[in-house]
């Protein structure tokens, strides 16, 4: 065979560094195509326990050691990743859910989790309900034989209701218990993007499944869309890992590059928001036109007793509902005054963020507050800045 031409040498050059280089952070492997070195190897790599490589959808090294470290974040053993965290939780019910089962969500649970509910759940056939995450009771009475699969979430979205999660996983173990032999069980799923896997563990709560939207804490930099479903159960793992692979979910490298680099400092940052928002969410409620300021750590807030009974942390987020008095167009000037807080969805990263929410809008079973709410994300600036940011775009509630 001659010499080849010089795109072929350097399409198919031989050279190969050398082993044994080792830094601080994993090395980035990007690929589709998945090189093997004989038949019988692409005939035998199995990709599913991560003993080997087929394509790039299916795992690189780069992917493997991420799914890896968020297991061990989250107390779990099995991991496997998504586009964002919203995909994370439809792989979830697509997962355990099929036509003519039934799926019991909280009614405060993050709002597109239940658009997916309403839309794409409910045309195959998957039919949903809304439950009370405050009162295991009502969860108790909704479940019925058609249901599947039930979601809590530590805290509710938006207004930080923190749940009895123990109580309600309870509630569903009992009626798994009063099932017919052979029928399939209730599978239990929690959005721990709030917690994290630093507040508390899911598992230690008792659930079967735990979601993140590694948007949040586990980036860190506000520039990556990821999320994952954590298992302890082989079983429950299998179930969502075909099902990721029939839906051909995959993450780049570049962004669980950024995700590994910013669960390094992943406690360091929850624990620094988690300071500032309890300080300045003190402070919030103290304040004229404030009716009440939700933060799972003040005494008052809903649920406060089992957040300090399950939980060691609590994140970034506060809410302020305001008196009723006050008209929204004032508060949207409120919001419209801060400057260093920025108008902005989602959450955990570094710049302070604010959203107005119209609550009744967005909830089935009632909200007992009259007046508008605003959320708030503590970022990682100075918290007597971010104090003195609130308290000069205060007067405008009152003209």
């Amino acid at each position: 065979m001659g010499k080849e031409k010089l795109s072929t040498q350097l399409i198919h050059h031989p050279y190969k560094p050398p082993e044994g280089f080792e830094a601080v952070a994993p090395g980035v492997h990007k690929a589709s195509t998945v090189i093997f070195p004989n038949v019988h190897a692409l005939r035998t790599y199995d990709w599913k326990d991560k003993s080997g490589y087929t394509y790039g959808l299916h795992g690189t090294p780069t992917t493997f050691t991420l799914e890896e470290r968020i297991a061990t974040l989250e107390g779990g053993r099995f991991c496997v990743l998504a586009p964002s965290g919203l995909s994370a939780l439809a792989l979830v019910d697509m997962a355990f859910l099929r036509s003519g089962d039934e799926l019991l969500v909280p009614d405060n649970a993050y709002g597109p989790g239940k658009a997916f509910a309403a839309g794409e759940l409910a045309a195959w056939g998957i039919t949903h309900r809304f439950y009370d995450a405050m009162n295991p009771a009502d969860l108790a009475a909704k479940i019925t034989p058609a249901t599947r699969l039930v979601w809590f979430e530590a805290p509710g979205s938006i207004t930080l209701e923190f749940p009895d999660v123990p109580a309600l996983v309870a509630v569903v173990k009992a009626a798994n218990r009063a099932r017919a032999g052979g029928d399939r069980a209730i599978v239990t799923a929690l959005d721990n993007t709030w917690g994290a896997g630093i507040a508390f563990s899911a598992f230690d709560l008792g659930v079967d499944v735990s979601m993140q939207a590694l948007t949040k804490y586990p980036s860190g930099g506000a520039d990556v869309l990821m999320g994952s479903v954590v298992t302890r159960d082989e079983a429950l793992h299998r179930d969502v890992l075909l099902c990721h692979m029939r839906l051909g979910l995959g993450v780049s490298a570049n962004d669980a590059e950024l995700v590994l680099r910013g669960l390094q400092t992943i406690e360091l940052r929850y624990h620094q928001q988690d300071a500032t928002a309890r300080e300045l969410a003190t402070w919030l409620q103290t304040q004229p036109g404030v009716a009440r300021v939700f933060h799972p750590a003040l005494p008052g807030s809903p649920g406060h007793a089992t957040w300090q009974r399950d939980a060691s942390a609590a994140a970034c987020l506060f809410s302020a509902a305001f008196d009723a008095s006050i008209p929204q167009e004032r508060i949207d000037a409120f919001c419209d005054g801060l400057r260093r807080f920025r108008l902005g969805w989602s959450w955990a990263g570094p710049v302070s963020l604010c959203a107005p929410y119209n609550v009744p809008g967005i909830r089935t079973l009632g909200w007992p507050h009259a007046g508008g709410l605003v959320r708030f994300a503590a970022g990682l600036e100075d918290v007597e800045d971010l104090r003195a940011d609130l308290a000069q775009a205060l007067p405008r509630l009152h003209p």
